[in-house]
This record gives structure tokens, sequence and C-alpha cells, in this order.
């Protein structure tokens, strides 16, 4: 990866809808080269994915919660499972396998608090290897962002 590379990703992490046009004039390169550049960047996996950030009050789910979750065991069958299950749940935005007192961070949206009481029940209090979780309620949203800075 070249610096031009670092300035491509920049550019389309910000704005992932700029042309190939746009995208050449901001890197100094034509646009077939920026065509190319940005094929071999997701092939090589360096772009996961393109996404649109959505506003999840626009959508009607204004809540966020930071929940903290800990296993009742750490064995790698329910580490996989809990994987499993926090990747097919909607309602969990991201999720991070952590250090520390707690095994597992999940960012989660509800539409109200029963809503989110709901889905304390169903997704973690009827699960059997969940020792515990605990709640913090987001108050306001300051960045929502995946850029990572190259």
């Amino acid at each position: 990866m070249d610096n031009i590379d670092r300035k491509l990703l920049n550019e389309i992490q910000r704005n992932n809808q700029l042309t190939s046009g746009e995208l050449s004039e901001r890197v100094g390169l034509s646009a077939t080269s920026v065509q190319r550049r940005l094929h071999r960047l997701r092939a090589d996996g360096v772009i996961e994915a393109d996404i649109a950030v959505v506003s999840p009050a626009a959508v009607g789910r204004p809540l966020t919660m930071l929940v903290a979750v800990e296993l009742a065991r750490e064995r790698s069958d329910i580490i996989d499972r809990f994987k499993r299950a926090v990747r097919n749940c909607a309602e969990v935005m991201s999720a991070y396998y952590v250090t520390g007192e707690t095994d597992f961070v999940l960012i989660v949206t509800a539409q109200d608090m029963q809503d989110y009481e709901a889905f304390t029940r169903d997704f973690l209090y009827n699960n059997p290897d969940i020792k515990g979780f605990k709640t913090t309620v987001v108050m306001d949203r300051i960045k929502a962002s995946l850029n990572v800075p190259v």
C-alpha cells in the first residue's frame, strides 16, 4: 500500500459516493487507475464493505445501549456459539470480544425501553451461557464512524 492508496482510502471513508473522476482529481491519478486500485483494495480485503451510515432516530430506533456481557464459562464452543448469535441479531449494531472483566461489549439499538427489555429477555436472560450483563444507555451520539486512520 502506497501513499496514493492511503489518499484513496481517506477519501472514500469520508464519502464512498465520489465518482472515479472526482477521486482521480483528489489523488492525482486517472479515473481508470483509481478504479483499478479500488478493485485491488477490495479484493485484498483492505476495503471490507461499502456502507451507508443510517440515523437510528430517523428509522425509529433512537435508543442506543452499550452492553457488557460476561459469559458463565470461557470455553471455545460457548464463545463461538455466542459470536454466532450476535452476528444473527439485528438489534446488535456492533460487537467486540474483549479482555478484562467482561467478555463482550455490544452496541444495541432499540425503539424504546420496552423494546430493549424484550431484547434483554429474548437474547440475554434466555441464554444459559450468559452469567450477567451491564447496560449503559447512550445519552448523545457524539461520533458515529468506522473510519480508520491511514
